[in-house]
């Protein structure tokens, strides 16, 4: 289900613990699959579970948990704009409206074309840096104003 590179690089993470506690690696298994296969299906979930050798269930609590983890299908661009407290003091909120009318969607959707997903995000522990937002889980954008977030969004395209 997972490709060879995956599963190499999800044993590189299982190598980082004692062998008996290989199902720490759960977090960071969850975020290479999901990388690999772009969101997490159950079936996603049920092969790393098998993989750490831990109950389904067990995987399905942290794919839930926490909120890096799509258990559907998301754009190939997964915008999160933080609007916690400290970001929405320093414009946030007009720059997720700003978001919205640009790409034609409300958090939690996906465009049309399937190229953004918008998400609203809690704090991302870059609260001197605000508004901000992250960008497929892996790259954050600070400090962002109309302007930039524009040219963020063209680039991506």
């Amino acid at each position: 289900m997972l490709s060879q590179d995956a599963l190499a690089q999800i044993d590189t993470e299982i190598a980082k613990y004692p062998a008996e506690q290989k199902q720490s690696a759960v977090m960071a298994a969850l975020r290479i699959a999901q990388t690999e296969k772009g969101w997490l299906s159950t079936e996603t979930i049920e092969y790393v579970a098998d993989y750490l050798g831990m109950p389904a269930i067990a995987v399905y609590e942290v794919a839930t948990f926490y909120n890096m983890y799509d258990l559907k299908p998301v754009g190939r661009h997964k915008v999160t704009v933080c609007t916690n407290l400290p970001c929405r003091l320093q414009g946030a909120d007009k720059l997720a409206e700003h978001v919205q009318a640009k790409l034609g969607i409300g958090f939690g959707e996906t465009t049309a074309d399937g190229r953004y997903t918008l998400v609203e995000g809690e704090c991302m522990g870059a609260c001197g840096d605000g508004p901000l937002c992250l960008h497929n889980n892996h790259k954050m954008h600070t400090h962002l104003t109309p302007e930039s977030v524009d040219k963020l969004l063209d680039e991506l395209k």
